[in-house]
């Protein structure tokens, strides 16, 4: 299973460039604890210890406590991300956890993104809050540490830099907010934020109802409420081990999301006390087991996207054809919106990914190991599910009869490109049509919704320049709308596709991560309205029926010269980022 997967470091470690000089000197500093540790130099290291007891002991702290472990805890708090809205009141019940077992609890803040609020997408910021989690972590003492995250881009950035020092970790994630309901109809973020938007564009519902909807749509903080990014990503760091068990379910706003918060703390302190970094539990098997849970959830396709980067700071590099292969083998289980029709707080009732990892026992590597110190298959051996429920399916009566992802390719995507096929149409899923090209997303704006535009229901919409140099960022903008006057005669869904992503909780037949990208020379660029585009899912092909030459001819005019930048962060950005299937992370941080 999964043998393609290619292990770079053997050892597990991510050594994200260390020398052999910092090997060393990890090992020498692993004797020392609390605020011992990641001195100041001022040519005294007594001098540097004196200062920081002097500092420290401005905020209260005797000399009794300073001798104690130290457990970091990141705050993304921000006002511009409701979905870490109850941030404050669960660093108190980590701090109440960690105190509890004899350890000093210290926050401290780092970037915070969100999806709605990140300009121009929180991908293009995601490395960014890696970067900034791994230095304010190598930069300050602490034996042990917390990464508090939810919107979708957080989690993965707090791994990505975390896994990079390698000091021992424990995620805690904000929790999926409960659903509102809309005149007698339940509804959640942000699947149905889509849906009833779209039925607004085809004149189905007027500016009263979408305008009542948008009330209810987001009714508490916490993430979407559906299989969407946040959803898959705290799933995924459950399987990986990296939290404690069945809590990554519980809705924001329960009681159980703080007691969760205090147990988080606890287990902070116990693998500060044995060192036990991510590099002592995470492993080929680890990853293959993430894929597999990444499957059968109905799991978004930015999870495989942060996978691939989570796994590349390890030193591990995954295969998309054995990933695809697992895919064929692997059904969706899990009856949540957008591939089902329940939300997150039904599958939190049913039993959480424990009930998950129950159904998908024969096919798991049960021998891996967790923070907790205990395997994967002892956690499931211990977990009692005596109750009835109907989220969580068997593998012979699956919610889609394979995997959520399949991995295309073809002339038109060299390396590879995704579509999330359980939350396609299964008419559309074998489909040949003339291509509606859009050249970025302000042509798209200008041009969809245009009585004179060219197009039929048959077309395929293709658009361009939005991958992780295009936009910049590769945002979430592949559900290319329906064209309104298409909308209005009730097309509901059409074979899209672009280098871009999209949200975990959008659906339609959407092929997705084109690689390479248009901006960086791929065959999508070179598209012409008007040419023919066939898709083949069942075949796992997405071919362009326009001759080489042809395409030779036009790519002497492709002129790419304006995807480049003068300064800061985006230039940086631009000339490090890698294609989606690489993670888009930055080259020199693997």
């Amino acid at each position: 299973m999964m043998a393609g997967l290619a292990i770079n470091n053997p050892s597990h470690i991510a050594l994200n460039g260390w020398k052999k000089k910092d090997k060393l000197e990890k090992k020498m500093d692993d004797k020392k604890t609390g605020i011992k540790q990641n001195l100041t130099n001022y040519g005294d290291l007594g001098f540097s210890t004196f200062l920081r007891k002097s500092f420290i002991k401005g905020l209260g702290y005797s000399d009794a406590m300073l001798d104690k472990p130290i457990i970091g805890i990141i705050n993304t708090f921000s006002n511009y991300n409701s979905c870490h809205g109850n941030v404050p009141e669960l660093i108190q019940s980590v701090k109440a956890g960690v105190l509890a077992k004899g350890a000093i609890p210290l926050e401290f803040p780092t970037i915070s993104v969100h999806e709605a609020f990140t300009y121009p997408t929180s991908m293009y910021l995601r490395n960014l809050m890696a970067i900034d989690t791994e230095e304010m972590i190598r930069a300050q003492p602490m034996d042990s540490c917390v990464l508090i995250g939810g919107c979708d881009k957080t989690v993965p950035a707090q791994l990505m830099g975390a896994l990079s020092v390698d000091v021992p970790i424990v995620q805690l994630v904000t929790g999926p907010m409960l659903t509102g309901s809309h005149r007698g109809e339940r509804v959640g973020a942000c699947t149905d934020c889509r849906r009833l938007w779209a039925k607004f564009r085809a004149d189905e519902i007027d500016e009263t109802e979408i305008a009542e909807a948008n009330n209810q749509l987001v009714p508490t903080v916490g993430t979407c409420g559906v299989m969407g990014t946040a959803s898959t990503m705290a799933i995924i760091v459950e399987t990986l081990g990296l939290m404690p068990p069945d809590t990554s379910c519980a809705p924001a706003v329960s009681s159980e999301r703080r007691r969760i918060a205090e147990k988080t703390g606890e287990i902070a302190v116990e693998i500060a006390n044995v060192k036990r970094r991510p590099s002592s539990i995470l492993s080929k098997q680890s990853f293959e087991n993430a894929l597999i849970v990444l499957l059968a959830i109905g799991g978004s396709t930015n999870g495989l996207v942060h996978l691939t980067a989570i796994a590349g700071r390890m030193g591990i590099q995954l295969d998309m054809n054995s990933f695809d292969a697992l895919s064929r083998k692997i059904p969706v289980i899990v009856d949540l919106k957008p591939s089902g029709e329940g939300y997150m707080e039904d599958l939190y009732k049913a039993g959480g990914l424990p009930r998950i990892l129950l159904e998908l026992k024969d096919k798991l590597h049960l021998g891996v190991y967790t923070i907790t110190g205990k395997t994967l298959g002892q956690i499931i051996e211990e977990t009692n599910f005596a109750w009835k429920q109907n989220i969580v399916k068997t593998a012979k009566n699956p919610i889609y009869h394979e995997g959520g992802m399949a991995v295309l390719k073809g002339n038109l995507a060299p390396n590879t490109a995704i579509i999330k096929q359980s939350a396609a149409s299964d008419s559309l899923l074998t489909h040949t049509g003339k291509a509606v090209v859009f050249d970025g997303l302000e042509d798209l704006a200008n041009r969809i919704d245009r009585e004179d535009l060219d197009v039929n229901k048959e077309d395929i919409l293709v658009l361009r320049y939005i991958g992780p140099k295009g936009a910049p960022g590769m945002p979430e903008a592949g559900l290319i709308p329906i064209p309104k006057k298409l909308a209005k005669q009730g097309v509901k869904d059409m074979v899209r596709i672009s280098d871009g992503r999209m949200s975990g909780t959008a659906s339609g037949t959407i092929v997705l991560h084109v690689c390479p990208e248009a901006a960086d020379g791929g065959p999508l660029a070179l598209v012409k309205s008007g040419d023919m585009i066939s898709l083949d899912v069942g075949s796992r092909s997405l071919h362009l029926h326009v001759n080489d030459d042809e395409l030779l001819s036009r790519r002497k005019s492709l002129d790419l010269s304006r995807f480049t930048s003068k300064r800061g962060y985006h230039k940086l950005y631009m000339e490090h980022v890698l294609q989606a299937d690489k993670g888009v992370d930055f080259d020199f941080l693997i």
